[in-house]
């Protein structure tokens, strides 16, 4: 390999891709920062010429490949060490990037929430890149960074003042002010419309250990909330989090990957708190019958078509400037000992969670494969696999997190 460049962005166009650029330009120029040479990739030259324009990088490399043209991507992997993807949803189109890059040693991240789509990367590709060293780094966004740094953070604090690893840890959102973003929808609609017609996908999601390597013998129980259900730790009403299905699995992987520090029965749940009293709970409930409505309108098709077509955001599109600056998240997690000890903490995030935030997460992960771990490979012990963001980077992305990505991590209790 060349590598001519360091990081190339594929999907740069996309709404999030000219976030990441943005954010690119702005944190890795150099001037008394970390620097990177970096490409943009895209299908359309038209596009790319004219984000080029909007950057105001004249000198910034454009490069023209399609998502499934496998030469192509293979041409791009021989000029880079990182490839960062926002070409979703990854389950129609992440595919033959994937194979390009596990088969010649291309480190890559993407934003990825899709669960059963990683499985089923882990099955076809994760023995190619191991042997060929390419690291493979799944869910760099808001999912699940957040859960899976969090929980990391969380269990070192456990283990330096309580003496142990946590056995069990709750994670809630506090509070969030954002959007959805189009992408995002775009993956959950093809979830629900593959899994309304796979019992067999439909027992898969269902499995908390599912990415996590199919030869362990995992089978405690975790308890999802799903329901209205009054938290005694937090003193608070719950509801769902849209994210969790995809966050715990990538905390379990993480656990797995680690060789479980914290127990092959470790527990963990996430939920939204919702208030206390009379009023949580009719929140908590209302929530979670909203919430079954708007699934429900995505397993029946002509709701799911008229949703999509007048209701949803698509692909693409995004909030403001204005709004995605006024965005942020709280994220709380009580963690507890086997013998009964508590600790809390918080990840606490400026910035639309799934836009602004999200950018600046994957321009971090991505940066961190493409500076941190090259020179040192094999002293570092980081080689070739599909890894998570906290058993590949730990410390260092929370370093990198906490200096350029406006995300805090602290201990509230002990």
């Amino acid at each position: 390999m060349s590598n001519q460049f360091d990081v190339i962005v594929f999907g740069a166009t996309s709404f999030v891709g000219q976030l990441l650029c943005q954010y690119l330009v702005d944190t890795f120029n150099g001037d008394g920062q970390e620097s990177l040479n970096w490409a943009m990739a895209g299908r359309s030259q038209t596009k790319l010429d004219e984000l080029k324009l909007q950057l105001q990088q004249p000198a910034l490399s454009v490069l023209v490949a399609d998502a499934a043209d496998e030469s192509a991507l293979r041409d791009l992997c021989q000029q880079t060490r990182v490839i960062v993807s926002t070409v979703g949803p990854y389950a129609l189109y992440g595919e033959p990037l994937i194979k390009v890059c596990a088969e010649s040693g291309t480190d890559y991240c993407d934003l990825t929430g899709e669960v059963q789509w990683i499985r089923l990367m882990l099955d076809r590709y994760e023995d190619t890149a191991q042997k060929s060293g390419a690291r493979i780094v799944h869910c760099s966004g808001f999912d699940s960074i957040p859960s899976d740094m969090g929980v990391y953070f969380t269990q070192k604090k456990a283990k330096e003042v309580l003496g142990s690893f946590c056995t069990d840890i709750s994670m809630r959102v506090k509070a969030a002010k954002g959007g959805l973003s189009g992408g995002t929808l775009a993956s959950m609609i093809n979830i629900t419309r593959e899994a309304a017609k796979d019992p067999a996908l439909r027992r898969q999601l269902a499995n908390p250990y599912l990415i996590c390597s199919e030869s362990e013998n995992l089978k405690t129980k975790q308890d999802d909330v799903q329901t209205p259900t009054y938290d005694s730790g937090f003193g608070a009403w719950l509801a769902p989090f849209i994210m969790a299905a995809i966050n715990s699995r990538v905390v379990f992987r993480s656990n797995a990957l680690a060789e479980y520090p914290y127990g092959k029965d470790f527990r963990y749940n996430e939920a939204m708190l919702m208030g206390s009293g009379f009023k949580g709970r009719l929140q908590s409930t209302l929530f979670v019958a909203g919430l079954g409505l708007f699934m429900l309108s995505l397993v029946i098709k002509p709701t799911r078509w008229f949703m999509e077509r007048f209701v949803l955001p698509k692909p693409g599109e995004g909030p403001s400037p204005k709004a995605q600056k006024a965005g942020f998240y709280d994220i709380r997690f009580l963690g507890k000992t086997a013998d009964g000890q508590e600790i809390r903490t918080r990840v606490v995030g400026q910035g639309d969670p799934g836009y602004s935030s999200t950018a600046r997460m994957l321009g971090q992960v991505a940066a961190g494969l493409a500076l941190d771990f090259h020179d040192h490979q094999q002293k570092q012990g980081k080689s070739g696999g599909f890894w998570t963001t906290s058993t590949l980077f730990g410390d260092r992305l929370i370093e990198r997190l906490e200096k350029d990505a406006d995300i805090t991590f602290e201990v509230l209790r002990s």
